[in-house]
C-alpha cells in the first residue's frame, strides 16, 4: 500500500505538471544546451551545406558564444560548390545560404557566373522546387553582392508561372502534372513568390499580389487547432514525397508568410491570434530531439520575432506552484517568443476559478505590479479568498502604447493552470476502541501524527474501532484530501484497506469487527494499523504506522473461507542461491620422522638387492641399438622410467593423488610408444640374427 500511495502521489504531481505544460514558455537556456549537443560537426564538418547553414542559423538565432568553428571548413566547401560548373541550383541555394553566415568572399566573377546560371534556371524551370532554388538563389546573391543589377528580366512572367501551382483552398501543387496539394508546398511557393517581388526591376501588378493575399486567407482557413490554442498546418502523403509532419510544414508556412509580408506594402488581413497560436505551437513542442525539427523551430520562432504581421507576446510564468506556508509571490513574465523583453504593458490578474467548478471569480480585477530589475510583474499577496487547491488563474496583458497594438499580439486572456499548496494541520487524532452495543468507550488513545509514536490497542469480536480526525487549511478552512484511508495488516500480511469519510473537517471511520469477521478470514493475533493522508497540495501528505491492535476473533466454522494464498516473492524463488561452500576432510596424523625414514630404508632395500643381482648375473649394454632412431627412443624409454620413478618420489613428497594421476597418465602413453618402437626394433634385429 505505501507503494499505492507514493504511486498516485506522483501520479498527482506528474497530471499537475502536465496541465501546467499548457503555459508556454519563451526559448529558454535548455534550448541552448540542446543546440550544441544536437550540431555536432563530424571532424570539423557537417555532412552537407544545408546542415551547415541549419547549425549557423540556430547559433546565430539563439546566440550561442561558445560553438563549434566550422567557418573554414565551410568556407572552402562553399568554395567548391559555386565553383564548380556542374553544381545544381540546389546546391547553389545552399551554398549561398550558407556564406551569408560564415561571411566567406566569393570574387566578382563567381558571383556573375552564379546569376547568369540562377538565370538560366529560372528560364527553364517546370516545378516549384526549380523556381524556389533558383529564385532563393538570386536573391541570396543580390544580398551578399555590393552590385543592384541583379534582377529577373521577366518578373511579372515567372510570378505568373509559380502562380499557376496555386489551388483553390490556399495549397500549392509541385507541379502542373500532378493535382495532389499541400500546405508546404506552399510556404515554399510563398517564400518564392516573395524572392521574384524583390527581385523584380519594377513594381508587380497590383491585382497579383492581391489574389496571393486572397490565397493566403484561404490557407489559414484550413490551418488545424489544438485544445491550448496552439495552431499548426499538416499534410497528407502528397506526389510520392516524404511526410514533412507538422513541424515541417507549419515552418514553411511561417517562413513563406513572413518573406512574403516584408515585401509586399500593405496588411496581409490575418487576425493576430493566429499569429500567436503558430508561435504556441513551436513553443509547445519543447526541446526537439531531432535537428531537423530543432532548426524548423528556432528558424520559425526568429521570424516571427521580427515579421511584419504581428509580433507575438508570450505570457509565462517561471512557477506554477505557489506555497502559501513559504508565502510564494505571484510572478508573471510577458515577453518575446525567443525571450526578449516586451514594450511597456500592464499584466492584470482578471479572474481565478478553482478546478473542476464552475463558481464566480474567487478575485477581482488585480494590476501586478512590474519590477523593472527583474522584468517581472508581481503580485506579493495571494488574495484571501485562495486557499491549497487547483486553480485556473486568467490574465490580461494590456499594452500601454496605441501604435503598438499595430505591432504586437497577446490575445485576448491567457488562462494558466496553477497550483497553491501548504501545511494541512492534522488536530484532534484518536484512536478508540468501543464496546459494540452501547457504544461506550473502552480505551482511547490520543495520536500524534505529527511525530512518531505508536499506541498498542486490544479488542475483540464484539467490540469496534474507530479513527477520527480533522483537517485544516493554512487559512483555518475544512480540507478534503485526494485519499484518506485506514489499513490494518496481519502478521500473516494480509492486509484491509477502509476509506476515512468526513464531514467537513471532521474525517471518521467506525470498524466494526463483528461485521468484518468472514472478512478478516476469522485471524486473531496482531494488526498493524496504518494511516494514509495524501494530496498534491498537501505539503505534508502522510503514510505512516500509527500502531497496533491484538485482535481476538472467534474460531472459524468448517465452511468459513480462507485467507487467499499470499504471493511468493520471484526474488526468494529465482533469485541467487546461498553459495555453497566445500568442507575437505582434515589430514590425518602422520607418523613419526623416525618410523618413516625407517620404512624408507626398508623399502630401498628391494631396490639395492636388484642392482645387487644385475651385478652379480653381468649386464652388459651389447644390445644397446647403435643406430641413432632406434638409440633415440630407447634412450627415450629409459628417461620416461626415471620420470614415472621420480613422480612417485613427488607423490609421497609434494603431490596429491589427482595431480599424480594426471602426470601418470601422461607418462603412461609416453612410454607404451616408445617402447613399443624399442621393442619392435629389437624383435626385428633378433628375427635377423636367427634367419642369417
Amino acid at each position: 500500500m505505501a507503494r499505492s500511495l507514493n504511486g498516485f502521489l506522483v501520479l498527482l504531481l506528474f497530471v499537475s505538471i502536465c496541465e501546467a505544460a499548457s503555459l508556454f514558455q519563451p526559448i529558454s537556456d535548455s534550448h541552448r544546451s540542446a543546440a550544441v549537443e544536437l550540431f555536432t560537426p563530424d571532424h570539423g564538418s557537417f555532412k552537407s551545406l544545408e546542415e551547415t547553414y541549419e547549425a549557423l542559423r540556430v547559433f546565430e538565432v539563439l546566440g550561442i558564444e561558445k560553438k563549434p568553428d566550422v567557418t573554414t571548413t565551410a568556407c572552402r566547401s562553399i568554395s567548391e560548390t559555386v565553383g564548380l560548373s556542374s553544381s545544381t541550383p540546389k546546391d547553389l541555394f545552399y551554398a549561398l545560404k550558407a556564406n551569408s553566415l560564415a561571411k566567406c568572399k566569393i570574387n566578382e566573377k563567381t558571383s556573375q557566373g552564379i546569376v547568369t546560371r540562377l538565370n538560366a534556371a529560372v528560364s527553364s524551370a517546370s516545378l516549384l522546387l526549380d523556381f524556389h532554388y533558383s529564385v532563393g538563389g538570386l536573391v541570396l546573391i543580390k544580398d551578399q553582392s555590393s552590385k543592384d543589377d541583379v534582377h529577373l528580366a521577366d518578373a511579372d512572367g515567372v510570378f505568373r508561372s509559380v502562380k499557376a501551382f496555386s489551388q483553390s483552398d490556399g495549397r500549392w501543387r509541385y507541379s502542373s502534372n500532378n493535382p495532389e496539394s499541400s500546405a508546404f508546398a506552399a510556404g515554399i511557393a510563398l517564400e518564392t513568390l516573395a524572392g521574384i517581388i524583390s527581385l523584380a526591376s519594377s513594381e508587380l501588378e497590383q491585382s497579383l499580389t492581391s489574389t496571393l493575399k486572397n490565397d493566403i486567407s484561404k490557407l489559414f482557413d484550413s490551418i488545424e487547432k489544438y485544445d491550448d490554442g496552439a495552431l499548426y498546418f499538416d499534410d497528407k502523403f502528397v506526389d510520392g514525397r516524404e511526410y514533412q509532419g507538422p513541424v515541417s510544414t507549419t515552418s514553411s508556412v511561417v517562413r513563406g508568410l513572413t518573406a512574403f509580408a516584408a515585401v509586399t506594402a500593405g496588411s496581409l488581413n490575418l487576425p493576430g491570434d493566429k499569429i500567436l497560436g503558430l508561435a504556441k505551437f513551436f513553443l509547445g513542442i519543447g526541446v526537439p530531439g531531432d535537428a531537423k525539427d530543432f532548426f524548423n523551430q528556432i528558424d520559425s520562432l526568429a521570424c516571427l520575432e521580427s515579421n511584419r504581421v504581428s509580433i507575438p507576446l508570450i505570457l509565462s510564468l517561471p512557477s506554477t506552484v505557489l506555497s502559501l506556508t513559504k508565502k510564494n509571490s505571484l510572478q508573471v513574465r510577458v515577453s518575446t517568443v525567443l525571450g526578449s523583453n516586451a514594450p511597456p504593458l500592464t499584466v492584470k490578474l482578471v479572474g481565478a476559478f478553482s478546478s473542476g467548478l464552475k463558481d464566480a471569480s474567487l478575485v477581482e480585477n488585480q494590476e501586478l505590479k512590474f519590477d523593472a530589475e527583474t522584468g517581472l510583474h508581481i503580485l506579493n499577496d495571494l488574495p484571501k479568498s485562495i486557499d491549497v487547491g487547483s486553480y485556473t488563474f486568467v490574465f490580461e496583458v494590456v499594452l500601454h502604447e496605441p501604435e503598438h497594438e499595430e505591432i504586437y499580439v497577446t490575445g485576448s486572456q491567457t488562462k494558466v493552470s496553477l497550483f497553491v499548496t501548504g501545511l494541512i494541520k492534522i488536530e484532534i487524532a484518536e484512536l478508540t476502541v468501543l464496546d459494540s452495543d452501547l457504544g461506550s468507550i473502552e480505551t482511547q488513545k490520543k495520536l500524534d501524527l505529527a511525530g512518531q509514536d505508536a499506541v498498542s490497542l486490544a479488542a475483540n469480536h464484539l467490540q469496534k474501532l474507530r479513527l477520527s480526525f480533522q483537517l485544516t487549511t493554512p487559512r483555518g478552512r475544512s480540507f478534503k484530501p485526494h485519499q484518506a484511508l485506514l489499513k490494518l495488516r496481519h502478521e500473516s500480511n494480509i492486509e484491509h484497506i477502509f476509506v476515512v469519510g468526513n464531514s467537513g473537517k471532521h474525517f471518521e471511520i467506525v470498524v466494526n469487527f463483528l461485521g468484518l469477521v468472514e472478512k478478516f478470514f476469522y485471524l486473531s493475533g496482531r494488526y498493524d494499523i496504518e494511516l494514509t493522508v495524501g494530496d498534491a497540495v498537501m505539503e505534508n501528505s502522510l503514510l505512516r504506522a500509527i500502531g497496533h491492535i491484538e485482535l481476538d476473533l472467534p474460531e472459524p466454522p468448517e465452511k468459513a473461507p480462507r485467507p487467499p494464498l499470499q504471493p511468493v516473492d520471484p526474488y526468494s524463488r529465482y533469485g541467487p542461491k546461498a553459495e555453497i561452500t566445500h568442507i575437505f576432510r582434515a589430514p590425518e596424523k602422520r607418523p613419526p620422522m623416525e618410523l618413516s625414514l625407517a620404512f624408507l630404508g626398508l623399502t630401498i632395500l628391494p631396490l639395492l638387492g636388484f642392482l645387487i643381482g644385475l651385478l652379480r648375473l653381468g649386464v652388459n649394454l651389447k644390445k644397446f641399438p647403435t643406430k641413432a632412431v632406434p638409440a633415440t627412443f630407447a634412450i627415450l624409454f629409459h628417461v620416461g622410467i626415471g620420470a614415472v620413478l621420480l613422480l612417485y618420489v613427488l607423490f609421497w613428497l609434494k603431490l596429491n593423488l589427482f595431480q599424480t594421476l594426471k602426470l601418470l597418465g601422461f607418462f603412461g602413453v609416453f612410454l607404451l610408444f616408445v617402447g613399443h618402437r624399442i621393442l619392435s626394433h629389437l624383435a626385428t634385429t633378433s628375427a635377423k640374427l636367427k634367419s642369417a
